[in-house]
């Protein structure tokens, strides 16, 4: 039964469902591996970190040069608009008339709806006004 180097009937032994041989420094081998497993993929982490610090940096510089904005401002400023009350929506904006020209007593704003009553025909001009 000499025939197999020494050691492969140990290794016959596992194959057959026997008893492995504990070795006494598994523990910390696996430990140590671990460990490493982890400090590459922190490595990792950072380096992805700093590649992305990077393409954030040169995405701001095409913002900056052509005046875009980060998708976060661009939706801030419009829910700011979405919240503003919309005065004057139906009406006509005041001309701009330097001060000291004209009358200040007309501060109120025409509506559209005003503005279209002055061109109907008399009738229907009563009409809507009921």
């Amino acid at each position: 039964l000499d025939i197999c180097p020494k050691g492969a009937t140990k290794d016959m032994g596992k194959m057959l469902g026997g008893e492995e041989e504990k070795d006494p420094d598994a523990q910390k081998k696996e430990e140590e591996r671990q460990e490493a497993l982890r400090q590459q993929e922190e490595e990792r982490k950072a380096k992805h970190a700093r590649m992305e610090a990077e393409r954030e940096r040169v995405r701001q510089t095409i913002r900056d040069k052509y005046g875009l904005k980060k998708k976060e401002e661009k939706e801030a400023e419009e829910k700011a608009a979405m919240e503003q009350p919309c005065e004057g929506s139906l009406t006509r904006p005041k001309k701009a008339i330097p001060t000291g020209c004209g009358d200040d007593d007309e501060d109120d704003e025409e509506s559209i709806l005003d503005t279209v009553l002055k061109f109907l025909p008399g009738p229907l001009q009563d009409m809507f006004k009921k």
